[in-house]
């Protein structure tokens, strides 16, 4: 039986954007704009993309495409065996290891979805959101309840594979993605204040763009896009012959920093609506879990319809958004299980599934029973987080940009893109310039940054 393929270019474009899009275009993209100059930031972001991200997400997909096997496989094959053989490994972890802790704010993001849509905040005061998310993460079932929940959707899209899995359930939940993100944003700045809110967002505070702010853009660029887990890598295996490669990937930005952008238009007017200061209410799940209930509740007034609606479809879309990401990492280790060890999907999946559940639930619990178990001050869940983030992800991106610009032969670099010289590819020497110099040198700053390099530094002076 031969691999499968997408059915569809548009298909392939929807899964490699679902993977993309995540919970940092929602909760770590608007407030990374906000604290670093607002469209200012967005502006730099843009070419962060095109410096740093196209180049690499084009060479993961001409490696995926041209090898048509896992990523493991794919560099194996196009390094001839040589150590460079260890980048395709490296992402396979990488993507696997994500997503041990990713499942479990993914179950985070159902239960608040329940919670809006049985109108749990109704006369909640504003003290009383803190509470409410450390009890729900310290306990030790009810997470782990939905973090059940939220795998086993995960597994089932799965095991039916590519074209009856992966493809249909990306042109379900990416349009629907869409359409909420749409609809959320009409909403957010049709409110009395939303004015300021939408001024803030778009205007351009140029004074804060200092080098900070430029490693900030291109952290956020990197992670954004899902380079250097291997997912990209994975999804192209899939594309056909006359998938146009840096088509799909300019694409896939598009649809990612979209929503990114809108997320803004979601969050600035309703914290504005309040007479909020939006660098004052977080990050990351502080800012998703704590913050944001508030906000709404206030905004579109507490237990009213609209604030139940509103709410409810904010976490859909977090879930969408989530349940998308995650798909495309737990392929990422179900593709090289089943095709390195010769199983069939449904028994690579369920060993894929079996270990995510298991560490999964131990991140979980990371917050509750064992939350005495740190190193460096960090419970098992952060050090996940900041591990990958802060350490494997950029030395990924790093090997796979030296790779793509220095190993692979430039005459098969150029047959993929161009797709056997069927499409014009005026682009190609400043592609294979970024990925020589540009990218490996922003990536590298950007590793620098991430363990703290720079900060020691002025810290001397």
């Amino acid at each position: 039986m031969g691999r499968e393929n997408f059915g569809s270019k548009i298909g392939a474009v929807l899964a490699a954007a679902g993977s993309a899009v995540g919970l940092g275009n929602i909760w770590r993209f608007p407030i990374e704009t906000a604290e670093n100059g607002g469209a200012a930031f967005i502006v730099v972001y843009i070419m962060c993309i095109a410096v740093l991200g196209l180049p690499i997400m084009i060479s993961e997909f001409m490696i995926g495409r041209y090898t048509h096997s896992n990523t493991a496989a794919a560099y194996r094959i196009l390094s001839n065996g040589s150590p460079w053989k260890w980048v395709g490994r490296l992402g396979v972890f990488i993507g696997w290891f994500i997503m041990c802790y990713y499942v479990v704010v993914g179950a985070w993001t159902m239960h608040y979805a329940f919670l809006s849509a049985t109108n749990a905040f109704h006369e909640v005061s504003a003290k009383e959101y803190g509470s409410i998310f450390d009890n729900f993460v310290q306990d030790p079932w009810i997470p782990t309840l939905w973090l059940l929940v939220f795998i086993g959707i995960i597994h089932c899209v799965i095991t039916r594979g590519v074209r009856s899995g992966i493809e249909k359930s990306s042109k379900l939940m990416m349009p629907t993605l869409f359409v909420i993100t749409v609809a959320l944003a009409i909403c957010s700045v049709s409110l009395p204040g939303a004015s300021k809110g939408i001024e803030f967002l778009l205007q351009p505070d140029w004074s804060k763009v200092d080098s900070s702010v430029v490693l900030n853009a291109m952290g956020q660029a990197f992670y954004s896009l899902s380079l250097g887990m291997g997912c990209l890598c994975t999804y192209a295996s899939y594309f056909d012959k006359n998938t146009p490669l840096a088509k799909s990937a300019l694409n896939v930005s598009f649809i990612d920093s979209t929503i990114a952008i809108m997320a803004g238009f979601i969050i600035f007017p309703s914290i504005f609506n309040i007479g909020m200061n939006p660098t004052e209410i977080g990050a990351g799940a502080g800012l998703t879990f704590v913050s944001l209930p508030n906000v709404f509740q206030q905004a579109l007034g507490g237990g009213s319809l609209l604030a139940v609606i509103f709410s409810t479809l904010f976490y859909f879309l977090l879930f969408f958004a989530a349940i998308t990401s995650a798909i495309s990492l737990h392929e990422v280790a179900t593709a090289y299980v089943t095709e390195e060890f010769s199983l069939s999907r449904k028994k690579g999946a369920a060993l894929v599934t079996l270990s995510v559940l298991v560490l999964g639930t131990v991140c979980s619990l990371s917050f509750g029973p064992l939350s005495g178990i740190t190193l460096f001050d960090r419970n098992i869940f952060s050090l996940f987080d900041d591990f990958s983030g802060r350490i494997l992800l950029p030395i990924s991106g790093f090997l796979i940009s030296i790779f793509a610009g220095w190993v692979l032969d430039r005459k098969l670099y150029h047959a993929e893109v161009t797709n056997g010289g069927k499409l014009k590819a005026p682009y190609f020497r400043v592609l294979v310039f970024a990925l020589c110099y540009l990218a490996p040198i922003a990536i590298g700053l950007v590793f620098l940054d991430q363990i703290g390099v720079f900060d020691t530094i002025m810290a001397l002076f």
